[in-house]
């Protein structure tokens, strides 16, 4: 379980292809915190640590069905990757609930300068079944976009604004977002459990 507050965003230093799994390797401030089998957030995907080495680095491996269902496939050695440790029990729960379990991918579709903030425009594929069990934003909800737990904003069917502080921008991999970029989405727990009880009913 996480919260959606990004720790740090993590260098990728190496991609490795074996059969249908990625392994990735990222360079990362807190490495030396981690252990094996740890849960770590990557860009919202909840991956287990398999091996940790020298300079700060470790090493997580990616499914074909995480590849599928979120931008973890498209990583390219230099990229920046949110990464974020489990919530703590006895911590402050910052963010929201975050499970790590990336629902689909957004494209950006625009940016706007909003004196000293960004507003960044995400759109997705809309599925009218999959809408009807949560799977929508709702407008000053809450929403998971590469791991960052964020409000929405002009929330739409299939698109939805939040707003990028510059602590935000400089810290996580919105400094690297644009125009076209894939993102991962996660939407809101709670608003998962309230539809699928209404259905139900």
């Amino acid at each position: 379980m996480f919260s959606g507050i990004v720790e740090a965003a993590a260098k990728v230093v190496g991609l490795r292809q074996e059969q249908d799994n990625l392994h990735i390797t990222l360079e990362c401030a807190f490495a030396d915190e981690l252990h094996i089998d740890q849960s770590v957030a990557h860009n919202g995907v909840c991956l287990t640590v398999v091996e940790l080495l020298p300079e700060n680095r470790y090493v997580v491996t990616a499914i074909r069905e995480t590849l599928d269902r979120s931008n973890l496939g498209l990583l390219r050695e230099g990229d920046l990757v949110n990464v974020e440790r489990s919530m703590k029990i006895d911590g402050r729960l910052d963010g929201h609930i975050v499970q790590g379990h990336v629902d689909c991918t957004a494209e950006c579709v625009e940016l706007e300068e909003a004196n000293g903030s960004t507003y960044f425009k995400f759109k997705y594929a809309f599925e009218p079944a999959l809408a009807a069990k949560g799977y929508v934003t709702v407008e000053k909800g809450s929403v998971t976009v590469n791991g960052v737990s964020l409000t929405v904003c002009d929330s739409e069917s299939d698109s939805f604004r939040v707003a990028i502080i510059p602590y935000t921008m400089e810290h996580t991999n919105f400094c690297r977002i644009e125009k076209g970029t894939k993102v991962n989405l996660e939407f809101d727990i709670v608003g998962k459990y309230i539809a699928r009880i209404s259905a139900l009913s």
